[in-house]
């Protein structure tokens, strides 16, 4: 399954931020629990509606916002 299937923004959710689908649980906040040490497990465990398959939604979309960027600003 792709990301796309998993993370939606809408203009009227979390002030259009990226979020889970169906959830308010927004992908940056997925990021930063994952940077600050939290395994897929602890934040599974914090958030029990979260999948595994959530969390790799979120690092893949975060992959691809870093291509968009660098590409932006013609680094390849």
């Amino acid at each position: 399954m792709s990301y796309k299937d998993i993370i939606t923004i809408e203009s009227g959710k979390r002030s259009g931020k990226p979020c889970i689908k169906g959830m308010r649980i927004i992908v940056s906040d997925v990021l930063g629990y994952l940077a600050s040490g939290m395994s897929y497990d602890e934040v599974i465990s914090d958030f029990p509606e979260l999948t595994l398959e959530d969390i790799r939604a979120c690092l893949a979309f975060a992959a691809d916002r870093e291509k968009i960027v660098r590409l932006d600003h013609g680094i390849t």
